[in-house]
């Protein structure tokens, strides 16, 4: 059975890393940065939207930016059949 995460890679999911830059609540003019990892779609990236919406609903510290990279790890039209396997010893 293979793995969740691989089974999303191979619907078009890629690794999404966001530097998240907030605010302290108890000092508004410090501004502290949070990684967020996880698999999600470019361009429009819901998971990463789905986790930003719950900070802004629930936490205390008033995001200042986000910036955003992705890259695609593996997707169907990269697997290919192999013909042989060769053992080095």
């Amino acid at each position: 059975m293979a793995s969740r995460d691989f089974r999303r890679r191979l619907e078009g999911y890629g690794l999404t890393t966001a530097n998240i830059l907030y605010r302290l609540p108890d000092h508004p003019a410090i501004i502290q940065s949070y990684v967020w990892q996880d698999y999600d779609l470019h361009p429009h990236f819901p998971e990463l939207r789905k986790f930003l919406d719950f900070w802004a609903k629930s936490l205390d510290g008033k995001l200042h930016s986000v910036s955003v990279a992705h890259a695609g790890l593996i997707r169907a039209r990269e697997l290919s059949v192999v013909n042989a396997e060769f053992t080095l010893h």
